[in-house]
């Protein structure tokens, strides 16, 4: 697993204004506007999509006191009735992101459970679309409302959002990102981090 603090460039230690002007410094460096008619397109924005789930990863640890977050934890106690999403949950907890998205997207789309979206959801939180992660976390929970670990994400994830409009909203449209929460205006401090908020990571 890929460890946030190197992703950033800081020590552990690092008070979290260090961590924040870090995390800024590398914003800016890789935002997708600055490369947007380059060949490096496709690399910064998966640059930036590293950033951000560092950056994230580092504030939810210490929030917790240190410990890894129960949103990339939980796989290390769970397991699942379907041979098919354990196997995803380990590829999720290893760090291995890119093949638990293949597999999920292999699930059929008729046999795709509570199970799959709650899953699915993880693997969007790691690439830091956490508008989409809360649209699937909410589709989880609609589908097996009494699960307590796809509640505990959900929850998780809208005490992020601190309570501003119920938690990450999205657009009718889907694909939506960080950004159009910004252009949204939902409230001041949702901006994205380049634009000088504290809550929504930027795309």
């Amino acid at each position: 697993m890929t460890d946030p603090y190197k992703v950033l460039g800081v020590s552990p230690d690092a008070a979290d204004e260090e961590i924040k002007k870090a995390y800024r410094a590398l914003a800016r460096k890789y935002h997708p506007d600055k490369y947007r008619d380059s060949d490096l397109a496709d690399l910064a924005s998966e640059k930036m999509k590293e950033v951000n789930a560092a950056y994230e990863e580092i504030k939810q640890m210490r929030e917790n006191g240190g410990a890894q977050s129960s949103q990339n934890s939980s796989y290390s106690g769970s397991s699942s009735a379907n041979p098919r999403y354990n196997q995803i949950r380990r590829s999720i907890h290893s760090g291995n992101i890119v093949q638990a998205e293949t597999l999920l997207n292999n699930v059929p789309a008729n046999e795709r459970n509570a199970e799959w979206y709650f899953l699915m959801g993880n693997i969007l939180i790691r690439k830091g679309n956490y508008v989409d992660a809360q649209h699937h976390f909410d589709t989880a929970c609609s589908m097996d409302p009494y699960n307590n670990e796809y509640r505990a994400a959900q929850e998780q994830l809208r005490r992020r959002a601190n309570g501003y409009g119920g938690g990450y909203q999205t657009s009718g449209g889907g694909g939506c990102s960080g950004c159009d929460i910004c252009s949204g205006l939902l409230c001041a401090d949702c901006c994205c981090e380049c634009c000088g908020g504290d809550l929504i990571s930027c795309c």
